[in-house]
């Protein structure tokens, strides 16, 4: 990597941060944190890994724009708005890292290229599912129980989110296919695999809170009532964003493992 395509990368990334934060899909903090992560990108992985990360960003937050009062509604509480640093190194983090081992491990190379595809496969897989399981008129029902539970709390499936799921790490095995990153097939598999663990630990182990005033469970400390809230269940530490870097790092063991087999 040359100085001159550092500072075009830096550049490009700075552009496409600006924009973010300028629609309001990125805070400052998490504009900051995709500078650094779409520098990176860019500079070390060149124009392929890149459109991937753009793929993901792109389409998720245009899916975030449909349907936003209602999804506001169901949210009740939980994190909304424009991303910040924490949501974004949570989705993006884990595949950065992965590309980064690439660059310095010729030797795991191709499947670690592969690890970078599935750690993003699985975030927009979960944010696909998310996005666009809230507009469903169906129950949400737990993945543990398949028993309605209330809608807008992690570990909530429905028929159309979890086909969206399925077409989101799709998507982006797809955008790796076509751009000769990796195979289709254990990119997919990872992203699959990433949001299938965050509904599970989304409906066992993910922190959630409680708010005495409207007797509802969220998983924010002060609920949209103005009301702090108080520890329910799980573990503290296991917030939505961990639990998201959690399938990320899933997506890509499984696109890791898997990709020797499709080379």
């Amino acid at each position: 990597m040359n100085a001159t395509f550092a500072v075009v990368a830096a550049t490009a990334a700075a552009v496409v941060a600006a924009i973010a934060l300028r629609v309001r899909a990125l805070d400052r903090g998490g504009a900051l944190a995709a500078w650094a992560i779409g520098t990176a990108t860019l500079a070390v992985g060149g124009i392929a890994p890149a459109l991937v990360v753009l793929a993901f960003f792109l389409s998720s937050s245009a899916l975030s724009r449909i349907g936003r009062a209602r999804k506001r509604a169901l949210l009740d509480g939980a994190k909304d708005g424009p991303r910040d640093a924490r949501q974004v190194l949570a989705n993006g983090g884990i595949a950065t890292g992965c590309l980064l081992a690439a660059a310095a491990l010729p030797a795991h190379r191709e499947a670690l290229l592969a690890a970078f595809a599935g750690a993003y496969a699985a975030a927009c897989a979960d944010t696909w599912g998310t996005e666009i399981g809230m507009l469903a008129a169906a129950p949400v029902r737990s993945i543990l129980t398949l028993l309605p539970i209330q809608p807008g709390l992690s570990g909530g499936i429905t028929m159309q989110g979890t086909l969206a799921e399925g077409a989101g790490a799709a998507f982006i095995a797809a955008c790796a296919r076509w751009s000769a990153l990796a195979p289709f097939i254990p990119v997919a598999m990872g992203g699959i695999a990433g949001a299938l663990l965050d509904s599970i630990l989304g409906a066992t182990m993910q922190h959630r809170r409680f708010c005495p005033t409207c007797a509802r469970i969220c998983e924010t400390e002060v609920h949209r009532c103005g009301t702090s809230t108080v520890p329910h269940s799980g573990l503290r530490a296991l917030d939505n964003d961990t639990v998201n870097l959690a399938a990320t790092a899933c997506g890509a063991a499984v696109a890791y493992v898997a990709a020797p087999y499709f080379f």
